[in-house]
């Protein structure tokens, strides 16, 4: 049973990096749907690592704590990805004069 398993060291510092690099250049060229593309892909994660720890065969029930890291890192990242999709929202929105997705954090933002 094939598992992507983001919790290997060296995957998470790829998968960080690459994360940050993306919502670097959508905040270089105020584009939030570059910020959003991370955003569907660990979605996408979190639900492929959630079927697969449902689904898993008897024999391989020792995968289960490693999919269960893999859920909680795909969390992590879920958050991470979408605040970072709403602070770029709110740089794109500000750049073109229209309204931003969402405005509740304005105050967070006015800090960062």
């Amino acid at each position: 049973m094939f598992i992507f398993n983001i919790s290997n060291p060296l995957t998470l510092a790829l998968i960080l990096a690459i994360t940050v690099l993306l919502v670097f250049l959508a905040q270089e060229v105020k584009k939030s749907y570059i910020a959003a593309i991370p955003l569907f892909a660990f979605l996408i994660l979190t639900l492929i690592h959630g079927i697969q720890m449902f689904t898993v065969p008897k024999e391989y029930r020792n995968l289960l704590p490693i999919l269960g890291r893999c859920i909680a890192i795909d969390f992590v990242f879920v958050g991470i990805s979408f605040f970072s999709y709403l602070w770029v929202d709110d740089i794109e929105a500000k750049e073109k004069g229209i309204k931003s997705v969402d405005t509740s954090l304005d105050w967070f933002w006015k800090n960062v």
